[in-house]
């Protein structure tokens, strides 16, 4: 049977004064003293063998009990007990200092993580998106206010179930970023964005679900579109009709008058050529609305970004391009579009340069997994970049203002984007 360690502490005191014990012993006993002597000195010997024994016995396990009541209130959550004993400088004091300051620790960290739970659960109680988790088997282990809402279930009633019956196992595979049209329990009809991530809680993996209502933010962006329409219809449809009837109503006052003036037919013609005028650039206005909105989806194919480059730049002869050629590239394109926003592009470059009498740079690199094309100019730069992508929105005279807007949706139909700003090194303004 194994001995316990302060017994194992015990035996190993007493075995290492056993020999000087013993040794007293005989010379006490077979030496010529009474019996009176004998006796008294083998209880003070004996006595203080084993005295010494216990005592160190007590001195090793002591502090070791202690540790161990530290150990366990810390196991149980009580960081608040410290160990006395902490001012000596041997090594129990300083084992002592050490556990005190862990568990010092352990109570800070602990106080942080409540804290932090608390600020989510909080967060996630306010919140008006629906958040559930689900564990591997797809059983609900977690939802918060806003998804019982959604479900029109309580927790208590939905906790413990599975993804089927709640009606949200086809949103738990597939992928995980999704806009689908859907009718909830709780919510009814409407638009939602679905998001789904992953996390491990005991070591298990779990699916976290959060599913946001689309419908009052598209609405409303839908509601400022139309607005936005309605305001540019309105500004270009009352510039022109002001002055068609304002010179209508002068025509029809001149047919009218008796006697009529010798040059009448000259007013006339004049009027009517600017109400032709004025009636081409409502149509041309319209015409370039159509185009902006009606832009098809890219036929995408492989096209050679170099020699589409260096063809587009060839097309412009005002201030030919200088190239800063990149890497031979193929990518997957719509080859007309891309040309189109090359020729916007290059075309509003040479038009401010033409201003400075500066140059124009075009090239293109490779970042990562992307490509790259600039176009640099040397012209005044941009003084105002809020309306730079406001649909007909011009400085330029004669320029119809959706040059712009139909290379950024060129760009962003291809997955990129398409960026103005004025250059930081110098004159001018770089297209990216």
């Amino acid at each position: 049977m194994k001995l316990a360690h302060e017994h194992r502490v015990l035996l190993a005191a007493l075995g290492a004064g056993a020999p000087a014990v013993l040794v007293a012993m005989l010379m006490l006993w077979l030496g010529n003293h009474s019996t009176k002597v004998q006796w008294t000195l083998t209880v003070v010997i004996v006595g203080f063998w084993l005295g010494f024994g216990f005592s160190v016995r007590e001195r090793v396990a002591s502090p070791l009990r202690t540790l161990a009541n530290l150990l366990e209130a810390m196991r149980e959550g009580d960081y608040s007990i410290r160990a006395r004993g902490t001012r000596g400088g041997d090594a129990m004091s300083e084992v002592m200092v050490q556990v005190n300051a862990m568990s010092a620790t352990l109570r800070a960290q602990r106080l942080g993580a409540l804290e932090a739970t608390t600020l989510l659960r909080k967060v996630m109680e306010e919140i008006e998106v629906s958040v559930f988790a689900f564990d591997a088997e797809h059983r609900l282990r977690l939802l918060n206010k806003a998804a019982e809402r959604l479900i029109g279930e309580p927790s208590e009633r939905v906790l413990g179930k599975e993804a089927t019956a709640l009606g949200l196992d086809a949103y738990l595979a597939g992928d995980a970023q999704r806009t689908v049209q859907q009718t909830f329990k709780g919510a009814g009809a409407g638009r939602w964005g679905i998001s789904r991530s992953s996390f491990r809680e005991g070591g298990l993996p779990h699916q976290l679900l959060v599913v946001t209502d689309l419908t009052r933010p598209l609405r409303e962006e839908e509601l400022k579109a139309w607005q936005r329409i309605v305001r540019v219809l309105g500004h270009e449809l009352n510039n022109s009709l002001a002055p068609i009837k304002s010179i209508a109503g002068s025509l029809e006052s001149i047919l009218l008058r008796q006697p009529r003036a010798e040059d009448w037919e000259d007013d006339m013609k004049r009027g009517l050529a600017v109400i032709a005028s004025r009636s081409e650039a409502l149509s041309r206005f319209m015409t370039a609305y159509a185009r902006l909105a009606k832009m098809p989806p890219p036929a995408k194919g492989p096209v050679k970004i170099g020699d589409l480059i260096r063809r587009v730049s060839g097309l412009e002869t005002r201030v030919p391009p200088k190239l800063i050629a990149g890497p031979e590239m193929v990518i997957n394109a719509d080859s007309d579009q891309i040309e189109q926003l090359l020729i916007n592009l290059i075309r509003n470059a040479v038009d401010a340069s033409l201003e400075t009498h500066g140059g124009v740079r075009v090239g293109w690199q490779r970042e990562n997994s992307h490509l790259v094309v600039w176009i640099r100019d040397e012209g005044p730069g941009l003084s105002n970049t809020s309306n730079l992508f406001v649909p007909f929105f011009t400085t330029k005279p004669g320029g119809s203002g959706i040059g712009l807007v139909l290379s950024r949706q060129i760009a962003e139909a291809h997955g990129g984007t398409l960026t103005l700003q004025n250059a930081m090194d110098g004159r001018g303004c770089e297209a990216r």
